[in-house]
């Protein structure tokens, strides 16, 4: 075969055949005897030859060669370059699509409607939802003062095309997340969602924002869309666009606004409720402040504003908010609270910001109807007057201008808050004293140290368990010890009296300070802490300090309601909530459930329970509540509180089907509204959780609560299961510290847990126990501890 005929051969055998190896040649060397011979890859030799070199070519490669071949640089490319083109048709075919809606001002102000809330009998409790809004031409706001507000959201705003590629995208991603919004819209991106779109995070209504802002940016001016935004905007109080915002934060027209005042609205954009001064927790005022700095700073880099103008502004604090019509009385406060929850079950549930969600919320024709029930609603208003402002006179003393009190009623089975106080009226004290978290629970939180220690099964420096009945030393200022070595703390009782050795149950009744905070080390602060959170209290920028035991973090009412709710359902966490249903649209709002998981054990939260009931029968709210006549025999548990320097009272406490947290806060009724002492105050001589709180709960209590009701207790332990027993003392209290350093080990003889022969009661033994108590009380009310933070001092303030 000629080499033009091998040729064509191979070339139709579908390959070329592979070049001649000398070894294949005839070699004489082998004498001529063994000759190769290599047919073409057209003939069946040739074929069969190609096809196991092919078959050990596989072999040899494995996955690597397909892969190679199925994922070539071109092929890469190419298919990155078709999804590039198919995306950018689908933008242009969305962008011919989509035009800018046909809306205006007056249309969308028509589109809100009252929201209307009602009492859980489904009676109607208050429509609000006037809209507060007037548009003002852009002339008339002064130009460093529309600046406030580029520098806030924008910079670029006067040079960019109206979107954020990055920022857009960014959101996109995270709602097909399911993560939520991530900010970094433009200013026109803002406006076309605040004026014609909804605030829903969805892929489809981003895209559309795209394409409109694209739009708008091309067919109007950047001082019309600049008007557009301000105008639209919603800064809280129910305050729409600048002109509003103004006259409810400034009480000036928006024409007569500040750079200072201006940067304060521009800032408030972010987060209306949590940053209004008025209202917002330290935190708040932390985060606008630095927001209000972020703004004016950008302003100097921009060349808007100069240095030496920069450097002489000072945060301008707003007015106080004056309430909308509708919401006087305690309205106000059940409204506040319902928009809340429902604003953050709608940012869980569709990923909205806070400032989207109060958008979504206010004035937009919710029904909402409240756990809250008319009778014991009114029931907690009318107790609140009969034991405290009845009694507070003004003009007789001063100091009587600066209680203010706060509570909140929770049903432990269901979560519901039934009741809640947020202070004398909405139209005369708009922060609601039920939610505020700015003042101590003080000795409100002895009871989660001890859950904490039962918990964890802690044990004393010396190795013994920690229960109802382990002996401390109750010395005043005794030093608290760890391993042998003392940590630096040592705190005071009330009064400076100190109890010798007493058991954790005497302890909880008489709020020995001392006992608690060597408790504390015993059980682990972090683990005291962690317990606290899991009852429901925000520890989350809280410190695990020795001083924590004195209740030194904010709480509020709500909060400690909370924390008692779970303690009287045997450790299953409850998470109060004032909202039984929200619809909207003809759509209802899925809300969770209030009622969680167990979080601490039931034994734990019994055990607790029991300890409790000494403080109301033989403790700290004996003089309120267990000789107060309208008892009728009731079960109750609870736990007084009385903050450092007198500036807080608590009494939270509990029967088997109801709790509720009573607070007390003094608060300067004049501008910057300043803590304060409440020092002879109603005429009382100090102000302890035993006198108005315990009074004000009990009036209400045991006028709404079963008197058959019984605690189902899973423990051995505590006043509700055995009488209380006192050791005797080896000398007589003193304030002194004693010259030998105290221990929390225990006497000789060990105190019996054994359970009465007859069925347990809360009445004290028939014999006395032998530690008598002086014949003179400390004060002439019952007994409290005031709580001093000596790691912390001015803390609260």
């Amino acid at each position: 075969m000629g080499r033009a005929e091998e040729r064509r051969a191979r070339q139709r055998g579908g390959r070329r055949a592979a070049p001649r190896r000398s070894s294949e040649m005839p070699s004489a060397a082998a004498g001529g005897d063994s000759v190769t011979v290599v047919g073409p890859s057209g003939t069946p030799g040739g074929r069969a030859a190609a096809r196991r070199a092919a078959k050990a070519a596989g072999k040899g490669g494995s996955g690597k060669g397909r892969i190679r071949r199925l994922f070539t640089w071109k092929k890469i490319l190419g298919t990155f370059l078709g999804v590039c083109l198919l995306g950018i048709g689908a933008f242009i075919a969305l962008y011919l699509m989509v035009d800018i809606p046909k809306d205006n001002a007056a249309a969308q102000a028509a589109q809100r409607q009252s929201n209307v809330y009602k009492f859980s009998d489904g009676s109607t409790l208050a429509r609000a939802g006037k809209v507060n809004r007037e548009i003002v031409d852009l002339s008339k706001v002064p130009k460093p003062v529309q600046r406030t507000f580029v520098a806030a959201e924008n910079k670029t705003f006067y040079h960019d095309n109206g979107i954020d590629l990055k920022g857009t995208a960014r959101g996109v991603l995270n709602t097909l997340m399911g993560k939520g919004a991530q900010g970094g819209s433009t200013i026109t991106q803002q406006y076309v969602k605040n004026y014609y779109l909804s605030q829903e995070q969805t892929v489809s209504r981003k895209l559309k924002e795209m394409v409109i802002s694209l739009k708008v940016d091309r067919e109007m001016s950047k001082d019309e869309i600049l008007a557009g935004y301000i105008n639209t905007s919603y800064y809280g109080r129910n305050a729409y666009g600048i002109q509003a915002a103004a006259q409810a934060y400034y009480g000036v027209d928006a024409k007569k606004l500040k750079v200072e005042q201006g940067a304060y609205l521009a800032a408030l954009l972010q987060a209306p409720s949590q940053y209004d001064w008025t209202a917002a927790s330290e935190t708040g005022r932390k985060l606008v402040t630095a927001r209000w700095n972020y703004v004016l700073d950008n302003m100097v880099e921009e060349g808007w504003l100069s240095q030496s103008e920069r450097q002489g502004m000072v945060f301008p604090k707003p007015k106080e908010p004056k309430p909308t019509a509708g919401q006087e009385g305690q309205k106000g406060y059940l409204i506040d609270l319902a928009n809340r929850q429902l604003e953050d079950q709608l940012m869980k549930q569709q990923g909205l910001s806070r400032p989207e969600a109060e958008r979504a919320v206010v004035d937009q024709g919710w029904t909402i109807t409240l756990n809250i029930d008319k009778k014991k609603q009114a029931a907690l208003e009318k107790a609140v007057k009969a034991q405290l402002t009845s009694k507070l006179d003004k003009k007789k003393r001063k100091v009587d201008a600066d209680i203010q009190a706060g509570a909140v009623s929770v049903d432990p089975k269901t979560g519901k808050v039934v009741a809640l106080y947020g202070g004398v009226d909405y139209f005369d004290h708009y922060f609601s004293n039920a939610t505020r978290t700015d003042y101590q629970p003080a000795s409100t939180f002895k009871p989660v140290i001890l859950a904490a220690a039962l918990e964890e099964n802690a044990e004393t420096q010396d190795g013994k368990p920690i229960t109802a009945n382990t002996v401390y030393d109750g010395t005043s200022k005794r030093p608290v010890v760890k391993n042998g070595s003392k940590v630096g703390f040592a705190p005071e009782n009330e009064d400076d009296y100190s109890y010798g050795d007493v058991t954790v149950q005497t302890a909880m009744n008489k709020s020995v300070n001392s006992v608690f905070a060597q408790m504390g080390i015993d059980v682990g602060m972090e683990n005291v802490m962690d317990v606290a959170a899991k009852l429901g209290m925000d520890t989350s920028n809280e410190e695990a300090v020795p001083a924590q035991t004195l209740g030194t973090m904010g709480a509020s009412p709500l909060q400690m309601a909370g924390v008692y709710a779970t303690l009287d359902n045997h450790g299953k966490k409850v998470t109060p909530s004032i909202i039984k249903a929200a619809e909207h649209n003809s759509s209802e709002v899925a809300l969770p459930d209030p009622i969680g998981e167990q979080v601490i054990s039931p034994q734990s939260a019994d055990s607790v329970t029991s300890v409790l009931t000494g403080v109301v029968d033989d403790g700290t709210a004996r003089e309120s509540v267990r000789g107060n006549p309208q008892r009728d025999g009731r079960k109750v548990a609870g736990k007084t509180g009385t903050s450092d320097d007198n500036k807080s009272a608590w009494f939270t406490g509990y029967t088997p089907d109801l709790v509720t947290s009573v607070g007390l806060f003094g608060e300067d009724d004049k501008p910057p509204h300043k803590q304060v002492a409440m020092y002879g105050a109603g005429g009382e001589e100090r102000v302890n959780g035993g006198t108005f709180p315990a009074e004000i709960w009990a009036a209400y209590m045991f006028g709404v609560t079963k008197t058959d009701a019984r605690f189902d207790l899973d423990t051995d332990q505590g006043a509700a299961v055995q009488p209380t027993w006192t050791p005797t003392p080896t000398q007589e209290p003193t304030t002194q510290e004693p010259t030998e350093e105290p221990t929390t080990k225990e006497p000789t003889e060990e105190p019996t847990t054994e359970e009465p022969t007859e069925e347990p009661t809360t009445q004290e033994p028939t014999e006395e126990p032998t530690t008598e108590e002086p014949t003179e009380e400390p004060t002439g009310r019952p007994t409290d501890d005031v709580t001093l933070d000596p790691v912390r001092p001015g803390n609260g303030q």
